[in-house]
């Protein structure tokens, strides 16, 4: 008689998929879609996913290329020579850093997997990466996936939610290979400052680390984009990477970019050309187009945020949670009232009485544990509906 087990039994995943799990938003997605098959009808305020469309030329430039015969093959895997110069005219316009479209930018299918490039082109099993908490989870979950060593270092409300160099100092600096930042940051909406960057340009030079500033947010509600990049000597051991996610309303086009020195370019090269086969062709010539977009459509851009802005700061009072005016960025981050358990409840509570999705800060890590975060991307009337539905609960 023929042995009946599953051979499907005795399969088991690579140890590095055990140590990441389903990401927050897509097991949280499940839910409200289901909710929403009942008719409860969420209103999420979640996922910081812009909700209007790009510079009617953008799309525009996407139909006319897509229609051309000659734009449907493989494409370079830096990218076509027009979209570097475009990346790089961009920094040289808004950041006031000169970058050599050749040799210092690789454009991206989305900065996402960047982080993924670059973790795989730095660290090897067992390197230390440095990590923000509170901080954006795939730092970790892809850092994890590099089978590195993770030494999360704190974030506080205190400090400006700005890297404790005193504790970054007492750390095992001689095992970190690479620090990830993130400012304008997310979740907390704390602003990059000329003085921060020097000091961690000069803290990676000093230790031999690699310093890497995710910087998709400097175009939403702040006045003053700043890069990473701009601090002399940044480039020696600093990467940049940047996103017309947000800026361009573009999340879905999955366009990004990341800059430094040729040699970290290089490496990164030598990941990415083995993973991917380059970015549509029409895709990067609306890229271009995206980029050459001038003050008015920022302009544009963030009249519409900071009337959401205003919406966002009435549902953080109406939940009784404090927050710091002076953020920039997509989102609105706030503490909760010391009465609340923890900001996971809170945030449940919110979605099963008021049927409002507001995501819980102890995803970003232990220091978010007593905030919540409020996105931008809805419309105002469904923003004053949540509030609407927030105040008519008692919280």
């Amino acid at each position: 008689m023929q042995n009946s087990t599953n051979p499907f039994d005795t399969i088991r995943p690579a140890n590095r998929v055990n140590s990441v799990s389903e990401y927050y938003f897509s097991r949280k997605l499940k839910e409200i879609a289901a909710l929403n098959a009942r008719g409860l009808d969420i209103i999420s305020l979640g996922i910081g996913g812009p909700d209007r469309p790009p510079h009617t030329e953008t799309i525009e430039t996407l139909c006319a290329e897509s229609r051309r015969p000659d734009t449907h093959s493989y494409q370079p895997y830096v990218g076509i020579p027009e979209l570097r110069q475009a990346f790089a005219d961009w920094y040289a316009r808004w950041y006031g850093v000169d970058l050599d479209p050749q040799r210092e930018i690789q454009p991206l299918i989305g900065s996402k997997e960047g982080i993924l490039h670059i973790s795989l082109a730095f660290l090897n099993p067992g390197d230390g990466v440095l990590v923000p908490n509170p901080g954006y989870p795939t730092y970790s979950s892809v850092s994890r996936l590099a089978e590195a060593e993770i030494f999360t270092y704190d974030l506080d409300e205190a400090n400006g939610w700005q890297p404790d160099f005193d504790q970054l100092e007492s750390m095992p600096l001689d095992r970190i290979k690479l620090m990830w930042v993130n400012y304008p940051n997310m979740p907390t909406g704390a602003n990059a400052s000329t003085e921060l960057f020097t000091r961690l340009v000069e803290f990676g030079r000093r230790h031999g680390i690699v310093i890497v500033n995710d910087n998709p947010y400097s175009f939403i509600l702040n006045d003053r984009p700043l890069s990473l990049l701009s601090v002399p000597g940044a480039r020696e051991c600093c990467i940049e990477m940047n996103s017309l996610s947000k800026s361009h309303n573009m999340a879905g086009w999955r366009i990004g970019m990341l800059a430094s020195n040729p040699q970290f370019v290089e490496w990164i090269l030598r990941v990415k050309s083995n993973i991917d086969s380059g970015m549509f062709r029409p895709l990067q010539s609306a890229a271009i187009k995206a980029l050459s977009c001038g003050p008015e459509w920022y302009d544009e851009v963030n009249r519409v945020y900071r009337s959401r802005r205003q919406i966002a700061e009435q549902i953080m009072q109406a939940l009784d949670c404090r927050y710091d005016p002076s953020q920039v960025g997509l989102f609105l981050w706030g503490r909760i009232p010391d009465t609340a358990p923890d900001a996971e409840s809170l945030a449940d509570r919110i979605l099963h009485e008021a049927r409002v999705f507001v995501t819980p800060g102890f995803i970003f890590g232990s220091r978010g544990d007593r905030y919540l975060r409020i996105s931008l991307c809805a419309t105002e009337e469904r923003m004053n509906e949540a509030l609407q539905r927030i105040q008519s609960v008692k919280f």
